[in-house]
């Protein structure tokens, strides 16, 4: 597994080692001691998966403390544009956002801490996206900010006309209204 580092601290992308053949191909999407050795440590408790046609953007959401949550992402089917936004008030990268193409070709991962909004939107006709998290969910403790706020500036790679947005979500906070972290360590 190839660990790559981002400019934003704890932002890390996985490149797993693929084996193929003829036959098809072979890989570890998970090895809980290969991310110990690069210094990643977590104890993920929860899988989640989701399955999203063509035009829709989730996001962004995120939990507070005392249900913050890591979450270890990729992509089983499709394409989507993985989108991330620093909401860690002491960080360097503070209201900057992050994106990265996660595909069922490329396998990468991406690796968000505690401290970031997360979402993405599905670029191919549908996708299906599988992410482990370091915490449960728990509804009273989720929060989001608006997928669109024109201060964050995020392209989705979507055509606005194309967009597909749950109600929950369009009624989320802009960057400057929504519940920020107060720390970027022990996340």
């Amino acid at each position: 597994m190839k660990v790559i580092k981002t400019n934003f601290e704890g932002l890390l992308i996985l490149k797993p080692r693929i084996f193929e053949d003829n036959r098809g191909y072979f890989f570890e999407s998970y090895n809980k001691n290969k991310l110990e050795e690069n210094k990643i440590f977590y104890n993920f408790v929860q899988d989640n998966q989701s399955k999203s046609l063509y035009g829709v953007i989730r996001g962004l959401h995120y939990q507070i403390e005392p249900y913050a949550q890591t979450k270890l992402l990729r992509v089983l089917r499709g394409k989507i544009l993985d989108v991330v936004v620093d909401i860690r008030k002491n960080s360097k990268t503070f209201g900057q956002h992050y994106s990265i193409e996660l595909s069922d070709e490329n396998k990468v991962q991406f690796l968000v801490p505690k401290g970031f909004a997360h979402g993405f939107s599905v670029l191919s006709e549908y996708a299906e996206v599988l992410y482990k998290c370091d915490n449960f969910y728990n509804s009273q403790y989720e929060r989001a900010l608006q997928y669109n706020d024109p201060k964050l500036g995020i392209d989705w790679r979507i055509d606005i006309n194309n967009h597909i947005i749950s109600e929950k979500d369009k009624k989320s906070p802009s960057f400057e209204n929504c519940v920020k972290f107060n720390s970027t360590t022990n996340l």
